[in-house]
């Protein structure tokens, strides 16, 4: 395996208000580092990094202090991003130059084991796609498999029980013949109408142009050329929605070796840690605090005095001063002050006032639901899901966020209010009430013991 393209040019709009999806930091790393890291270990040689230009300046920068061990690695500009897939390799056929080569995208995580059975089956020289096996609906693309093995058709969100079979398409691509493929691709419309369309999607299913590239695979299948499923059933985690943070998260955390000594690193002699806990350098856990793991927490935090923290990743520059976090994720800079964060996503450069709070938990106990870029709200999947916000906000004292809100970055969110719905980026949010006094009926009646 030599040379792959690394897709990472996607806008985030399904994950708003997180800003990048592709920058999220788990263990002290951006995501998109790695997954560099996992594609230099599988033996990649040459990697090309498709951006956009919301983050070609930030991937660059990541690319010149990333250690490639030996690889190389460069970054182009995607610049017609309603192309999707297909726009990011037709611009780069000069650097693909004819040879055999992979598409992986940079939002689908899987465990590392999959390049294994990519690279035992690169052997056969035909093309492959590798593909979860599910033994649920995921809405996303089918393979359908003909006799033999060879994919006949990728069937878009075909609908629970319309399943051709129980293998999802990952975007972990092998093109042998870059000739082939690029020529199908030039093939198809750049907007295709709806008579071509039909033979990729399912009856009454959505269709854009981003999936110019599944078209062109189906040109190729349809003409006898071989592409095989490779079937894995290990860790695989799409990032579309911010709810998926979480799922990822908890790859992470499972995965974690303990550490608590290190420079700079202080545990008062009445602090608890229990389970797998990573403590970076500088980080501080005062006395009384609880952590129980798996839990990863960032250079120079601060665990305060009598705080609870369980399941949770949490940033660097943090200060967590006598409160609870469970099950969330937390960014760089984000301060407590007596709080509750549950089984939410939170930002960087976020402080919450004294006795704010996040609900997780819907009063009927059914499955949050999420509004997801302005549209419908989307099921979440659990019955336990909290607040997700962008990046420098403030809040202020004795706010409740109930379960599955959004709060935009750079926005304020005042005190003693309820909210209930999602905040827009740089918004400043106030409440109204009304104290109502009236007669005290009821008389008080002194304590016995007074």
């Amino acid at each position: 395996m030599k040379k792959v393209v690394l897709l990472a040019a996607g806008r985030s709009k399904r994950m708003q208000p997180v800003p990048d999806k592709n920058f999220l930091q788990f263990l002290g790393k951006p995501l998109v580092a790695h997954q560099l890291g996992t594609l230099i270990r599988a033996g990649f040689s040459e990697i090309l990094v498709m951006g956009g230009a919301h983050n070609l300046a930030d991937l660059k920068k990541l690319v010149k202090e990333y250690d490639a061990k030996g690889a190389e690695i460069t970054v182009k500009e995607q610049e017609d991003l309603e192309l999707g897939m297909a726009g990011a390799i037709l611009s780069e056929e000069k650097w693909i130059g004819g040879d055999p080569f992979f598409a992986v995208s940079a939002n689908d995580v899987v465990d590392p084991s999959a390049y294994d059975l990519l690279s035992e089956n690169v052997k056969t020289g035909e093309g492959l796609l590798v593909a979860k096996k599910v033994s649920e609906y995921f809405p996303g693309g089918y393979l359908k498999v003909a006799t033999g093995g060879a994919i006949s058709k990728i069937v878009e969100k075909p609908g629970e029980g319309k399943e051709p079979s129980d293998l999802v398409n990952i975007v972990m691509h092998y093109h042998p013949n870059s000739k082939a493929f690029l020529a199908a691709l030039k093939k198809i419309s750049s907007r295709p109408n709806r008579s071509e369309a039909n033979n990729y999607c399912a009856k009454g299913a959505s269709f854009s142009c981003d999936d110019r590239y599944e078209l062109a695979l189906q040109q190729l299948f349809d003409a006898g050329v071989v592409y095989r499923a490779v079937p894995f059933s290990g860790f695989w985690q799409p990032i579309k929605y911010p709810w998926h943070v979480l799922r990822l998260m908890n790859y992470y955390l499972d995965n974690l070796k303990p550490r608590l000594k290190g420079k700079g690193i202080e545990i008062a002699k009445n602090a608890t840690i229990k389970g797998n806990v990573y403590l970076e350098d500088g980080v501080k856990v005062m006395e009384g605090a609880v952590i129980s793991g798996p839990v990863y927490i960032g250079k120079n935090t601060i665990v305060g005095t009598h705080s609870l923290v369980r399941q949770a990743h949490i940033g660097a520059d943090c200060v967590i001063g006598r409160s609870e976090v469970a099950r969330s994720f937390m960014g760089d800079g984000v301060w407590l002050h007596m709080n509750y964060i549950g089984d939410s996503v939170i930002g960087n450069d976020v402080s919450f006032g004294a006795g704010a709070l996040t609900g997780n938990f819907r009063l009927d106990e059914k499955n949050i639901q999420v509004q997801v870029n302005g549209g419908d709200k989307i099921d979440c999947g659990s019955n336990k899901f909290g607040l997700v916000t962008g990046d420098h906000i403030r809040v202020g004292i004795n706010v409740s966020f109930m379960p599955g809100v959004k709060i935009g970055s750079n926005a304020f969110v005042g005190a003693g209010i309820v909210v209930a719905q999602d905040v827009p980026e740089a918004s400043f949010v106030t409440g109204s009430w009304e104290l109502k006094i009236k007669p005290n009926r009821e008389k008080i009646k002194p304590r016995a013991d007074h």
